[in-house]
């Protein structure tokens, strides 16, 4: 009688088990849902500059190749100001010089020995004055200054700090683009649009609108979400 009342048992638990179980899917499969994003685009001008103007300067007579280096130096310094620029935003940067010949393999001496670079860089929220100042930079071979814009390192950028004011407006827009293609999705298969179940921000991304314009950004984000579809 034991065994059999203990089979009695275990068969009634498992089909509880069962029961219960099959409530939680069932449960589950009724809770219907959707999930959609929203996209939110600004287009904006930069508001800060950082333009490092980069100088070299050969020679074989060191004395001379310093007094070329600084005489230089106060050019690109006055063309800036000239262009509108305190000469606070304007920071000089300890000139590097190299002795070629001292670091030369093989028998070729290079033609000059002495190689000396200078970094003046320009710290602004002037975006108009650097762009002016940028269209102009030929004022400075005529004074024989050459500028090397070819190292990465020393280009030019322009950054968007204006986020944080951006990005109440920017998240209601994505939420509301995100409500709109749900409240579709939701009349298309018959069903009515319920609370938001889940929410998502993704990250704000700036970029340039385009390569000729690096002044000018591009703001996005892409917030994702889910409804619930009520019957």
């Amino acid at each position: 009688m034991q065994a059999v009342a203990a089979t009695v048992l275990g068969l009634g638990l498992a089909l509880a088990g069962f029961f219960i179980g099959q409530g939680f899917v069932e449960a589950r499969q009724l809770e219907r849902a959707v999930v959609v994003k929203g996209l939110a685009e600004r287009e904006v001008r930069a508001d800060v500059v950082i333009w490092p103007l980069q100088l070299s300067v050969a020679d074989n007579d060191l004395t001379a190749l310093v007094a070329e280096v600084e005489r230089q130096q106060d050019v690109v310094i006055r063309f800036l100001v000239t262009n509108g620029f305190a000469r606070e935003e304007i920071t000089l940067k300890a000139p590097t010089i190299v002795d070629r010949q001292a670091q030369s393999y093989g028998n070729q001496a290079p033609r000059f020995r002495y190689l000396g670079r200078s970094v003046i860089t320009l710290y602004s929220d002037n975006i108009d004055a650097a762009l002016r100042a940028e269209s102009q930079l030929l004022q400075l071979g005529r004074q024989g200054v050459s500028i090397s814009q070819e190292n990465y390192e020393y280009r030019t950028q322009y950054l968007f700090q204006g986020l944080n004011e951006l990005k109440p407006a920017m998240i209601e827009e994505a939420t509301a683009n995100a409500r709109a293609v749900a409240a579709k999705f939701a009349e298309d298969s018959g069903s009515a649009l319920g609370k938001i179940k889940a929410a998502r921000q993704g990250q704000f991304s700036i970029y340039d609108r385009d390569s000729n314009n690096p002044h000018i950004k591009r703001v996005r984000v892409v917030s994702t979400l889910t409804f619930y579809l009520d019957d």
